[in-house]
């Protein structure tokens, strides 16, 4: 951990973004630290900018995040809890304009579509952005009156916008899935129910998955994800990404992953951590 007077936490985007709304969710004693991509968020905690990463892994909608399987394994960081955000849409603006004045709005790429069928309902236009908050912060500065932005509420308070409509997404279920993540490390027991993320690469030998996968069934160890990529440019060598319910010390799952063993080249355990009291309400 870093000797910063005030702990601090990275994440990606700009101020306002909902991995902004998930850092004030889950640690809101923290200072937040935005940076512009994935990496740069790492790479502020590997250099002691940070003292914890908040990444997003998956969303209930659109599946997991773009990469950041390849990069989890390689930062070096550990994962410590997890935080679920809903997708709460909100349409703002400047102080003073009304929703009939609004004509076009902007967003990042991935959360238009989200508010179709309400854009569409009241016939304003759309614009893809880098960065829903991005785009909110330069709102805030220009002068337009017929042009809104969509984004989390958290980036109106921010920016100084008016909230115009609220949950204007077409599904109320949509969530976001993140992983709080420290340089360390730790398989401290903190809660009854517990989660392993962990990846490996299984041997290349006929049905090596299919055996690597058989003691979590024969000992009862629930695996809640299983996720295959390509691992080191090869077209054989393919990578797996796990979550499973339970911890390392548990009888069963250690049996589990011990068998396991035999049909991989490597394990690394990413992570040790409580599943979050919101995990079976998504």
């Amino acid at each position: 951990m870093t000797s910063k007077t005030a702990p601090r936490i990275a994440f990606q985007g700009a101020l306002g973004a909902y991995s902004h709304e998930a850092c004030l969710q889950a640690r809101p004693d923290m200072i937040p630290v935005p940076c512009m991509t994935f990496e740069g968020v790492i790479r502020a905690v590997r250099e002691g900018r940070a003292d914890l990463a908040m990444l997003p892994v998956e969303n209930s909608t659109y599946g997991r995040v773009a990469d950041i399987h390849r990069l989890l394994p390689q930062s070096g960081l550990r994962i410590i809890a997890e935080a679920f955000v809903r997708v709460r849409i909100s349409l703002m603006a400047h102080d003073g304009v009304k929703l009939e004045d609004i004509k076009h709005v902007r967003a990042h790429m991935v959360l238009i579509p989200q508010a179709r069928s309400w854009l569409d309902a009241h016939g304003i236009t759309s614009e893809a952005a880098a960065d829903s908050a991005g785009a909110a912060a330069d709102l805030a500065v220009s002068e337009e009156r017929d042009v809104g932005v969509l984004a989390s509420e958290v980036a109106a308070d921010i920016h100084g916008l008016k909230v115009l409509a609220r949950d204007i997404e077409d599904l109320d279920h949509n969530t976001t899935r993140f992983l709080l993540m420290s340089p360390e490390l730790d398989q401290t027991r903190r809660a009854e129910n517990m989660l392993t993320t962990f990846v490996f690469q299984v041997r290349n030998i006929p049905a090596a998955l299919y055996k690597a996968m058989g003691g979590f069934a024969t000992n009862g160890v629930n695996m809640t994800k299983l996720e295959s990529y390509m691992a080191g440019g090869s077209f054989t060598a393919t990578q797996f990404y796990a979550d499973i319910e339970g911890h390392p010390e548990d009888p069963a799952v250690a049996r589990a992953l011990e068998e396991l063993a035999h049909f991989t080249n490597f394990i690394d355990i990413l992570g040790v951590y409580p599943a979050h009291p919101d995990r079976h309400g998504q």
